[in-house]
């Protein structure tokens, strides 16, 4: 995208990942993901929650620009670890659906 914001280095990223864990691992990945996310080696990573609905559980995440291609790596590691316990959305997007994108203060 071309604009006005293209040059802000100081510009965070809004992640949003959605997980569907096989039910007997729903409170096991639940925690997992909690533990993980917890962490305060990431370096970059600003602002993590962890989200319930139905039988889904969504990552939410506010990291710095500059760090989301190693804080991306860092997780797609962590997910490499836990993928048994999850459910696959599609052959695609396999066991996470994500989103990241500009976030803006209003």
């Amino acid at each position: 995208m071309v604009g006005f914001y293209e040059e802000d280095h100081s510009m965070k990223k809004l992640s949003i990942i959605r997980f569907k864990p096989n039910p007997e691992h729903y409170d096991e990945f639940t925690r997992t993901l909690r533990e993980f996310l917890n962490q305060r080696t990431r370096e970059g990573v600003e602002h993590f929650y962890v989200m319930t609905k139905d039988d889904e559980v969504f990552s939410v995440g506010i990291r710095d620009t500059e760090f989301l291609q190693q804080s991306a790596k860092e997780g797609v590691e962590w997910l490499d670890g836990v993928r048994h316990m999850l459910q696959e959305y599609n052959p695609i997007d396999r066991h996470t659906i994500p989103i990241t994108g500009d976030l803006f203060e209003g």
